[in-house]
């Protein structure tokens, strides 16, 4: 098997990460596989913003947390959180962040740094209390974030799962 391959078969989704910086040279190769997804007609109307200050990842969980009534949500506790936005009037904005996701997921995989997608912001950008602090990080206010990518060391690795879903082949 190819080690393409290979990084999509084994990848797994992480949620318990190690008390263990990464590389900030680990973390540009992540962010540059982002940067090298497809978009919609090339146009990368993204932005990714790397947040390294645990402090600040913890703020933006507490206060998920509270606005979806989930207390002592701490998504997971990443050592990095990458935030891709994208303008809010992109028409393919969704898709070309699912696809910078995906790209750092893979990356990540193959440094031997875990992930998971963090998914919590979507329906609630606009919410006060999460644009005040996604303004503080810099996050442009006409943008939307449709997630998020944890990164950190697995403190566990998770066992495969099996795999559902249908399939056709149409000769």
């Amino acid at each position: 098997m190819n080690q393409t391959m290979e990084m999509i078969l084994s990848r797994r989704s992480i949620r318990k990460f190690q008390d263990r910086p990464i590389p900030e040279e680990d973390i540009r190769q992540i962010v540059d596989a982002a940067l090298h997804a497809p978009s919609a007609m090339g146009r990368q109307t993204w932005k990714f913003t790397v947040v390294m200050n645990r402090e600040k990842i913890r703020e933006l969980a507490r206060a998920t947390g509270e606005v979806l009534g989930r207390e002592g949500y701490d998504m997971y506790c990443p050592q990095v959180l990458i935030i891709p936005s994208n303008l809010e009037t992109s028409p393919f904005g969704r898709e070309d962040n699912a696809c910078a996701l995906e790209n750092m997921f893979l990356a990540a995989h193959s440094l031997g740094i875990g992930s998971v997608w963090i998914n919590q912001l979507q329906g609630i950008c606009h919410e006060p209390r999460i644009r005040s602090i996604l303004k503080k990080l810099q996050i442009p206010d006409d943008h939307v974030v449709y997630g998020m990518a944890a990164l950190g060391y697995a403190a566990e690795e998770p066992a495969p799962k099996e795999r559902i879903g249908q399939t056709a082949y149409i000769r």
